[in-house]
């Protein structure tokens, strides 16, 4: 199994802090945002990791994590073009990935409990993929998934009437055939190649499973959210429960 952490975009909400660095690389706590990702892989016992970013940011990224000797992992470097979403930004993992499962976190959340129990409960499933939910008060912001029972519906990318207030928040597992699937949808209106459609597939064929996060959680984007992260990491010294 390999791990996948995307941390490209442009950090707009976070400006003017976004204007000399990528967002990232902000100070969460004791340490830059993208360490707590990079900890959560570790603990998971996954070794070969992936790191995504744009072509402003790069050099800085490489210059912060080096090799990932200091992390106990080996760091891979790719470069995402244009920002067009979190679906074009996994598809260029499709060769590091080489067939094996991948579990995937956007670089942006930060979680202070680890989720090697939802990797293992992935491991346990063979094939599909499976993504983490959790209870929001801003639905509005997220990808929401309409739930039935124990299974999830449908996914709806930031909706203005959202069926329910469970999020699917940036942390996903998937078999290899989420590359095939990233490669049939089409562009939102928003302009990007929306994950929430890769997973629309994966419902489509029964195979999507999800568990609910425990412990504290954010997704580090705005003001708002980047103050809790800071919080809440500070309140652990930044290690992984």
């Amino acid at each position: 199994m390999k791990g996948v952490i995307l941390a490209g975009g442009k950090g707009t909400r976070l400006y003017p802090l976004t204007n000399i660095t990528n967002k990232h690389l902000l100070p969460v706590g004791k340490e830059p945002m993208i360490f707590n990702p990079i900890k959560q892989m570790v603990n998971c016992g996954i070794e070969e990791i992936l790191i995504v970013t744009s072509k402003e940011h790069m050099g800085e990224i490489v210059r912060v994590l080096g090799s990932g000797r200091d992390f106990g992992c080996n760091f891979t470097f790719k470069v995402q073009e244009e920002a067009l979403g979190v679906a074009n930004a996994l598809l260029l993992a499709e060769n590091f990935a080489n067939g094996e499962p991948i579990v995937v976190i956007l670089g942006d959340n930060i979680a202070t409990r680890s989720i090697k129990d939802y990797v293992d409960n992935f491991r346990n499933q063979h094939s599909g993929a499976r993504i983490l939910l959790r209870k929001v008060t801003d639905p509005e912001r997220y990808g929401i998934a309409a739930l039935d029972e124990r299974k999830i519906i449908s996914i709806e990318e930031k909706p203005n009437q959202p069926k329910s207030d469970y999020a699917v928040i940036g942390i996903y597992m998937y078999d290899h055939y989420i590359f095939d699937y990233i490669k049939q949808i089409k562009k939102s209106d928003r302009g990007e190649f929306e994950i929430s459609s890769a997973n629309n597939i994966y419902i489509e064929k029964s195979q999507l499973e999800y568990d609910v996060l425990e412990g504290e959680w954010t997704d580090a984007g705005t003001f708002e959210s980047y103050y809790y992260a800071n919080k809440i990491l500070m309140n652990i010294d930044n290690n992984i429960i």
